[in-house]
């Protein structure tokens, strides 16, 4: 159970009203008229609380489970044990997450302008907006309604930002707009210029840079992570993306639709990813690439060259999967190879 001081619970919910909600059948011997009072996790759930399973490595736990239902793939239902209630899909971690938020769902802000705000004259606020203390609001701003702006944070002239969008604590913005149902967790810094600069005999000279940073819906920017405004073309975050902490992405990188970027990836300037593409933690790409639709990008891997649709590479300098795998045992092999 949640931690009440921090998180409160909604609900109870029937077996039945949880399994319509996420699209499950209800199977063993529990009646749907069972009420769920919370979720829990599969090794200490009980006779009131919502369960799930999807991965193999869990059946000892699952057959042990005391849950008042689990969430289970029909390929494992025959490793229940009996009187066990369960909500079958093809995909319980995402049922466990929608039913999740019905047991916990986000509060919306609690419309308020603290007195220790500075909201510029021409700025405008959205009905039912939050803006938390010693925020700062520049002139021809724009922040969409039931949004809010957390304490300490800056949002810069002319930027907008959509509905319901929440800015943590100490984010600063510029040179932005920003779409609907946004999250951008403490810290982020949005839209400052980008790393751009002539190298010359005589010293640098720095170019400006004059393009944007364009969010689209529903993206999630996780806590210090770091997005530079364009040269000239905007960079660009697709509708969907999530994007971990610590992440750094520089000038014109272009990223697609429902991408997934995990902690401390560094992206290069003019870089474009296409729809769907994941980058594991530590991936660093050098500018200029074409990362294809669907591409997959391992782990600490330092990509120098363009990467095709679909294909999943890994390594530095990084390699196709099953090339990378063959190096890797090749090298285990010489490392442990005995001397004549």
């Amino acid at each position: 159970m949640a931690d009440p001081a921090f998180f409160q619970v909604a609900g109870p919910f029937t077996v039945a009203e949880i399994a319509l909600r996420i699209g499950a059948t209800v199977a063993g011997t529990a009646t749907p008229e069972r009420m769920l009072r919370d979720v829990a996790p599969l090794q200490t759930a009980t006779r009131d609380e919502l369960a799930f399973i999807d991965n193999r490595k869990y059946l000892d736990a699952f057959r042990k489970c005391g849950a008042g239902a689990v969430l289970v793939h029909p390929a494992l239902t025959n490793e229940a044990p009996e009187n066990l209630c369960l909500l079958v899909t093809e995909k319980p971690y995402r049922a466990y997450a929608v039913a999740a938020q019905a047991f916990y769902p986000e509060p919306p802000p609690v419309p308020w302008i603290s007195p220790d705000a500075r909201i510029d004259a021409n700025a405008e606020i959205g009905e039912d907006s939050r803006i938390e203390p010693f925020a700062v609001i520049g002139a021809r701003a724009k922040i969409g309604r039931r949004s809010l702006i957390g304490a300490g944070s800056v949002v810069g002239a002319a930027c907008t930002i959509g509905d319901d969008t929440r800015v943590g604590a100490q984010v600063t913005i510029s040179h932005a707009i920003i779409g609907a149902r946004v999250r951008l967790y403490p810290g982020v810094r949005i839209g400052q210029d980008g790393f751009g600069f002539s190298p010359d005999p005589d010293g640098f000279v720095k170019v400006p840079q004059l393009g944007r940073v364009i969010i689209g819906d529903d993206v999630e920017i996780g806590a210090n992570t770091t997005i530079d405004r364009g040269a000239g073309p905007d960079t660009i975050i697709g509708a969907g993306t999530m994007i971990d902490n610590l992440v750094q992405i520089g000038h014109n990188v272009q990223i697609g639709r429902n991408c997934v970027l995990v902690s401390q990836v560094g992206i290069s300037g003019s870089t474009r990813l296409g729809d769907f593409v994941m980058i594991g933690g530590q991936g660093g790409l050098i500018g200029h690439l074409e990362i294809g639709t669907g591409a997959r990008i391992g782990a600490q891997s330092g990509v120098a060259s363009d990467v095709a649709p679909g294909e999943t590479v890994m390594g530095s300098p990084s390699v196709p999967i099953k090339l990378h795998h063959r190096q890797v045992a090749a090298l285990k092999r010489l490392a442990t190879r005995k001397g004549r």
